[in-house]
């Protein structure tokens, strides 16, 4: 699905928004890519070279970079905001090579991504990640064609998860002409993080236990639905939109 490609069906009451989480969701990337994205980003920035980098795990890009740049003594890090986010733009699609490199495409991942545009379901990305970047790591690993990144929440949208799902039903009403409210938004990620963020904003939890949570960490932390893995999700997540 193009960016800029409204599908057929707008108004439709009984559409579907599926916002999927990247990092450990969707994909997987190795070899220290994301220290060296920050790594230069900061140096570029900052003009000193990195010492510490904030926990990423689960976290928004806003939260991981406030972190960062205090913990690297920088004052004042909403200043840097705008400089650091184009920063890490540029650095991803320069790290692009090492992405392909380290980056592996999660088990069931492009089946579940296909079995959402077989059936008609709005697809975009509530994570972490900004859009440059989420585009730039799907991009690069060949996955997530059918997904509207102009309608997704990401790292830059806040710092709690349920504002980026917020964000994006808001931008998805917008360009679709419906409001995907309750659990008409789906969100599918791998963290406490995203179960709470879809809890908080009122839409439904999956949960895929391909990262460092157990699957009862995440029925724990709330979620509706919690998959061993992608290869699960069109038989378990299909009644749930409608199939």
């Amino acid at each position: 699905m193009s960016t800029d490609n409204a599908a057929s069906g707008q108004g439709r009451s009984d559409r579907h928004l599926v916002l999927w989480d990247v990092d450990h969701t969707l994909v997987r990337i190795g070899g220290g890519v994301s220290r060296a994205i920050y790594a230069q980003a900061f140096e570029s920035v900052t003009g000193r070279p990195l010492n510490a980098l904030a926990d990423m795990s689960g976290r928004t890009e806003r939260a991981i970079t406030v972190d960062t740049l205090r913990l690297n003594g920088i004052d004042e890090p909403e200043v840097r905001f705008a400089a650091f986010y184009s920063a890490l733009a540029t650095a991803a699609e320069q790290q692009a090579d090492r992405i392909r490199e380290f980056g592996i495409v999660l088990p069931g991942a492009r089946e579940a991504l296909d079995s959402c545009a077989a059936h008609n379901i709005v697809q975009s990305a509530a994570t972490g990640n900004i859009r440059p970047i989420a585009m730039t790591k799907l991009t690069t690993l060949a996955v997530g064609a059918d997904l509207d990144f102009s309608v997704g929440g990401y790292g830059d949208d806040g710092s709690d998860r349920a504002d980026l799902v917020r964000q994006a039903r808001k931008r998805a009403a917008e360009k679709y002409g419906h409001d995907f409210a309750g659990t008409r938004t789906v969100v599918v990620g791998d963290t406490p993080h995203d179960v709470r963020g879809a809890r908080d904003a009122d839409a439904l939890a999956v949960a895929v236990a391909s990262g460092n949570s157990t699957a009862e960490e995440l029925r724990q932390a709330g979620a509706d639905i919690v998959l061993t893995s992608l290869r699960d999700f069109p038989v378990h997540c299909g009644e749930a939109l409608g199939w």
